[in-house]
This record gives structure tokens, C-alpha cells and sequence, in this order.
């Protein structure tokens, strides 16, 4: 997997939801191959709705 398609955890306790860039998120209409970086900075978290700023890279 390459620098920009790795995937980011969202950190709260209850949540774990992992981006996938290779996969993107149907929930939030992102396409694939979007890395986490690109992400509009308003994403939110499709399961908890925690901000990017709760993710961190896996």
C-alpha cells in the first residue's frame, strides 16, 4: 500500500471506523482512491461523526 493510500482509524473509543482510500466511503459519497488528506476538512466519521482530527494513520 502505498505513502498515500494508507488508512486512517477514527480514535474514539466506541467507533474504530477505518477510511480506506482504496475503497472511499459510500455513506459520505467520496469516490475511491481519495486519500485520507483530501478529504474536505467538514468529513466526518460516517459511523460516530467524530472529525478527521480524531483519526490517525494504521
Amino acid at each position: 500500500m502505498s505513502e498515500e493510500s494508507k488508512m486512517w482509524q477514527c480514535q474514539i473509543s466506541s467507533c474504530g471506523y477505518i477510511y480506506n482510500p482504496e475503497k472511499g466511503c459510500k455513506k459520505s459519497k467520496i469516490p475511491k482512491d481519495v486519500p485520507f488528506e483530501d478529504l474536505p476538512d467538514t468529513w466526518r466519521c460516517p459511523l460516530c461523526g467524530a472529525g478527521k482530527k480524531m483519526f490517525k494513520p494504521v
